[in-house]
């Protein structure tokens, strides 16, 4: 009987065609070119789930593979398929939708994975057939269904209240924790420190300890005098100590799918998405001279564990290149919580094929990826790196000085890896205890103390596989949701939350803290990979879920303020509507009220930053820059005036009125003059000629809180004074100037 293969991706198709021209059996490759099957968008909701008949899901052939499903059908009729998509959940599903639409047989052995696309790994695929696991389908069918559910009415949710484009169980807890660190970095507050060095020329000396207390991040020294004084009173830097020891440092384990992406992000500049592309097409294969073969093994995994014939592999070749002593202990296997194992750590299929040797075949940037993996698979299973490691102890007035040198003795692993910083050599001269040494200078260091660092592409993804954020095969396609979706812009390798970004993580906070969190994410995957192992039934991870989210759905539903659009006094020219502000990919802009009848847009002018103007005053907020006199260039307020601070970017100081040098007398905030010359506090006090006074007045409404002056920062009533509750946001009360009065005359 004639046998085909099916496989996903048309390149792996012809690597493995080529592959098996010399096996003795008869073969034909087909590519069902990814999925071929997904849920309907029609019952309650357009979710294609019946969710009061046990979650039963609706699946419908995608319309542009329509032809291809027939084509496939026509090709394997009356013979032996063999379903060999990707060695994961999602390859899983792949091959149940196949084995269902070509009515394959469940109870055959008719699925076959291939960890690398070579002859050895084909012929060993083919040789291990197995049923096709219904359990890791029942996981990914579990994990798409609730990603629907809760995608699809979130998305949807969000667009209508805030035109935020999408929302989701993985990403919205990516977009958290980015929203959270620049939250956080925008909060610090810069503390100044004091340190001190003496430099002798051929070295330089720290000061480690004062007093008998040391000096360390958790005891700095704040003081600037106490330094002077100690300047003063120094005489000769006296050695006191001399420690040397050997020490080692080992390589990293082999590439899981988070650490490729997070090397291939710092050492090569490449974004996740990219790296996992290339990727996908080393492991698919290359025609390397006469030969068409994989370079790789399956690049999506969270193991690094090794086949024991590969390391016994590298091994020889390790001794046969760099000798015996450059051997290694063994694989280096990391555990990490969640880990699911399915897979080796991601290494080139033969150890044989130097980068150097494929390098004419590949393109620069595969060349490069490749050129990574392979060393550090090889690094993996060298010997470690020796230092010898001298610290040396001074003593001067009642304090402690060091200075560290550094030799490496042997370079093990790092005779192929990238040397770090401190792999380099750090030379000082030879000391004897008891020796006496006089500076050239003594200099005290300012210092300040710096907040944390934003996310890079590497490090989001570090955070996320450390908490168990989502899988192996999901990290990049986060990134570039939250890209696509205008919530993040990346700057210098820096990921900074937009504003949209950042309101819609206020808002899923607001009504989805429950559900959109590190730790309910987490326990998910725990749960979906409890499915697939066979020790959670899907329909209790459907139920737990569904009955958590939907009352919280409908709570903010019926709850939650619409953001845009904001209505405007401007007519449209077309049709005589009123124009509102609505909110763009590029930001606001200003439309008809009614589209989609009316289309018209107005034309917003550009900015001319000859309007920006130095005022000289500080900015209370940042206390780091100006604040400027800006002219507005869109929205119902374009043409209008404003100040801001001159890093914008970063600090949202922004004023309607001109800021003064004057400081308010309640709060000592600063004052800020209307266009009638009249004074007024920045943080809301009172006016100085106001007759309302600001008294304790009891909410009416919760009985709670007290009524607190404040100004509509946006909206139609954007700039308008009212009365909020001190228990906001549990206590929503609003009240006019007038019915405050009404209150402190009762």
């Amino acid at each position: 009987m004639e046998k085909v293969i099916i496989v996903e991706s048309p390149s792996k198709s012809h690597t493995i065609g080529e592959i098996l021209k010399s096996f003795p059996d008869s073969y034909t490759v087909l590519s069902s070119k990814g999925h071929v099957s997904d849920l309907a968008t029609t019952g309650k909701d357009g979710l294609g789930i019946d969710i009061a008949n046990n979650f039963r899901p609706s699946y419908v052939i995608m319309p542009e593979k329509k032809k291809l499903v027939d084509d496939l059908k026509k090709a394997c009729k009356g013979k032996m398929v063999y379903l060999a998509t990707d060695p994961d959940r999602e390859g899983e599903a792949i091959a149940y939708h196949l084995a269902s639409i070509l009515g394959l047989s469940f109870d055959e052995n008719n699925r076959i994975e291939f960890n690398e696309i070579t002859k050895d790994g084909v012929n060993q695929g083919i040789a291990t057939p197995h049923k096709i696991d219904m359990k890791m389908v029942h996981s990914q069918e579990t994990r798409r269904m609730i990603d629907r559910i809760l995608g699809f009415k979130l998305s949807n949710l969000m667009r209508k209240k805030l035109q935020s484009r999408s929302a989701g169980r993985v990403q919205s807890v990516a977009l958290l924790l980015i929203c959270n660190l620049e939250k956080e970095i925008l909060s610090f507050i810069p503390i100044t420190y004091y340190m001190m060095e003496a430099d002798f020329g051929t070295f330089k000396l720290t000061l480690q300890e004062i007093n008998g207390k040391k000096i360390n991040d958790n005891n700095r020294i704040l003081d600037r005098k106490i330094l002077e004084d100690l300047k003063a009173s120094l005489k000769a830097f006296k050695v006191s100590n001399i420690q040397t020891k050997t020490v080692s440092r080992s390589s990293y384990p082999t590439f899981t799918t988070s650490t490729m992406e997070q090397t291939a992000s710092n050492r090569l500049g490449f974004p996740a998405a990219k790296t996992m592309s290339i990727a996908q097409k080393l492991y698919e294969g290359k025609k390397i001279g006469d030969e068409v073969v994989g370079l790789i093994t399956y690049m999506r995994t969270d193991s690094t564990r090794l086949a024991t014939s590969f390391v016994q592999q590298v091994k020889d070749f390790i001794v046969k290149k760099y000798g015996p002593k450059y051997v290694g202990a063994g694989t280096k296997i990391k555990n990490q919580k969640g880990m699911q194992d399915g897979h080796e750590g991601i290494r080139p299929t033969s150890i044989l094929r130097t980068p150097e040797s494929v390098k004419a075949y590949l393109s620069d940037e595969e060349y490069k990826l490749y050129n990574l993996i392979y060393n550090r698979t090889l690094a993996s299973l060298m010997s470690n790196a020796s230092f010898s490691q001298t610290k040396i102890d001074f003593e001067n007035t009642n304090s402690l000085w060091s200075t560290t040198g550094r030799v490496m003795l042997f370079d093990g692993f790092l005779k192929i890896e990238e040397k770090e910083e401190d792999d380099k050599n750090s030379l000082i001269p030879e000391f004897v205890i008891g020796e006496e040494y006089n500076p050239f200078d003594v200099q005290i260091l300012e210092k300040m103390t710096q907040p944390k660092s934003r996310y890079t592409e590497a490090s989001i993804i570090k955070d996320m596989e450390e908490l168990g954020i989502g899988r192996p095969s999901t990290y990049a396609q986060t990134i570039d949701t939250l890209k696509k979706s205008n919530y993040i812009k990346i700057e210098k390798k820096s990921i900074i939350p937009t504003e949209q970004g950042v309101i819609t993580t206020d808002k899923l906070q607001e009504y989805f803290k429950d559900l959109i969190n590190v730790k309910y994410t987490a326990n998910m995957e725990l749960d979906l990979d409890k499915i697939a192992s066979g020790e959670m039934d899907e329909l209790e991870e459907l139920n737990e879920f569904y009955n958590h989210f939907i009352p919280l759905y409908d709570n903010a539903k019926n709850n939650m303020d619409s953001l845009y659009p904001i209505e405007t006094d401007e007519i449209c020219p077309n049709c005589g509507n009123k124009l509102v502000i609505r909110l763009g990919r590029f930001g606001e802009f200003t439309a008809c009220s009614n589209y989609p009848s009316c289309k018209y847009i107005k034309q917003e002018e550009k900015e001319d930053s000859n309007k920006s103007v130095d005022t000289g005053i500080l900015c209370p907020i940042c206390k780091s820059h100006n604040l400027f006199k800006r002219v507005a260039s869109r929205g119902k307020n374009k043409g209008n005036i404003f100040y801001s601070c001159e890093d914008f970017r970063k600090c949202k100081a922004t004023y309607n009125d001109m800021p003064t040098n004057e400081l308010c007398p309640n709060c000592n905030s600063m004052m800020l003059k209307d266009k009638d010359g009249n004074l007024y506090c920045s943080n809301n006090c009172l006016n100085k000629d106001d007759e309302i006074k600001e008294e304790n007045v009891l909410c009416p409404v919760c009985n709670k809180g007290t009524l607190i002056k404040r100004t509509a920062s946006r909206g139609k009533n954007k700039g308008n004074v009212f009365f909020g509750c001190s228990n906001f946001p549990k206590c929503k009360t609003i009240i006019s100037i007038e019915d405050y009065n009404k209150l402190l005359n009762k």
